[in-house]
């Protein structure tokens, strides 16, 4: 199965991995999943980061690099991605967890977040 891991996941298993919930621990270790990260994550910690979240004060180019390197593949944001956003509803206002929505339906790919907001877009979204 592939798997889109929103921001907050990527964060937690590079850093806290004691912080990740137990459903994401189970589909992120499992052997048989294909991890993929997007690069509108990196853009968001990079983001909100400068402006000084602590939740988001980490380097980039290792965040990157240490994701490469442990195999999950990254996904550029494209122009199909970008329009698909604006096919979304309203549920949600972060523009960075609309374009992982988006970038998910586009790619036929499950994301998994922590967020119950951005969740509530259904299916391929699913909350752990």
């Amino acid at each position: 199965m592939k798997i889109l891991v929103d921001t907050h996941l990527i964060l937690w298993s590079a850093a806290m991995p004691k912080k990740l919930p137990k459903g994401a621990l189970t589909l992120l270790r499992n052997p048989d999943h294909q991890l993929w990260f997007s690069a509108a994550s990196l853009w968001e910690v990079a983001i909100k980061g400068g402006l000084g979240r602590p939740d988001f004060q980490v380097d980039t180019s290792l965040l990157r690099r240490g994701l490469v390197d442990n195999g999950w593949i990254e996904l550029p944001v494209t122009g199909a991605h970008a329009v698909a956003v604006g096919s979304l509803p309203w549920i949600h206002r972060d523009p960075f967890d609309r374009m992982l929505v988006a970038q998910a339906r586009a790619e036929g790919v499950m994301l998994i977040t922590v967020d119950e907001q951005v969740a509530a877009y259904g299916s391929p979204v699913r909350a752990v």
